[in-house]
């Protein structure tokens, strides 16, 4: 099975996302979701519209899609439901420097980007252990 890594970003009135490894397919809504089915679009209409010899790799068999944020747009996305100040003590970051993250005032280092993600998913996993 084919994997097509999608990079969604923030714009300043939407989000967009493009492929990092298949030419071709490009995205863009007013919500993620909204990203997601537009990008299903993408690939519908190369298939429709294109002869299959001309159609990238990845979509002429089986796929997935692996969907990937630049750390700006994950935070602000998931600001409505994850504080900086709840980030900071899953991620060990401090807020203010989160928040500069958010804010584009800086860029995180891969270092920094891999604690978000590893603070994350540590979180997932504690979640899913607990039942009510």
């Amino acid at each position: 099975m084919e994997k097509i890594i999608m990079i969604i970003e923030k714009s300043k009135d939407f989000f967009d996302a493009y492929s990092d490894n298949c030419d071709g397919i490009y995205a863009a809504g007013d919500s993620i979701e909204a990203v997601k089915a537009d990008a299903m679009e993408a690939i519908s209409l190369i298939k429709k519209n294109l002869p299959e010899d001309r159609w990238p790799k990845q979509i002429k068999g089986e796929f997935e899609i692996e969907w990937k944020f630049d750390v700006p747009s994950f935070l602000e996305y998931y600001g409505e439901y994850l504080s900086l100040a709840g980030l900071e003590r899953m991620t060990g970051i401090h807020q203010k420097q989160l928040s500069n993250y958010l804010h584009r005032r800086s860029v995180p280092r891969q270092k920094q980007a891999d604690r978000i993600i590893n603070g994350l998913h540590r979180f997932a996993r504690e979640i899913l252990s607990i039942t009510l």
